[in-house]
């Protein structure tokens, strides 16, 4: 079903799009979801980290995608292993929504 829609596509160009989406979204998440939420925790329950598991799962994420940013940069993995490493990357993202919300009892959870 998904060779027609990506008909004429190279796998180049999908490897540099997740790069660049990654890339970009690297450091805004660094800012948003570390730092100011870091700042928020300051104002809001006096401690900018509580070892939450929300907070962890946010700081596991923030360390895979810095690997993934070093070994694609650094170490030139690009196609299949920078593919395999976006995807791996993407799961951690559905873990920390799903998992660590629904099922892991915490400060930031629906558990």
């Amino acid at each position: 079903m998904l060779q027609p829609l990506l008909k004429g596509v190279k796998p180049q160009t999908v490897d540099e799009l997740s790069y660049r989406a990654i890339a970009i979204g690297f450091p805004l998440f660094a800012l948003g979801g570390l730092a100011f939420a870091m700042i928020y925790a300051q104002i809001a329950w006096t401690r900018f980290w509580g070892w939450d598991p929300k907070e962890v799962w946010a700081l596991i994420t923030f360390f895979f995608y810095a690997a993934y940013l070093h070994l694609r940069l650094s170490r030139n993995w690009h196609g299949e292993r920078s593919a395999w490493l976006a995807v791996i990357g993407f799961a951690i993202i559905m873990f920390n929504l799903i998992f660590v919300n629904l099922v892991i009892a915490g400060l930031h959870s629906y558990a």
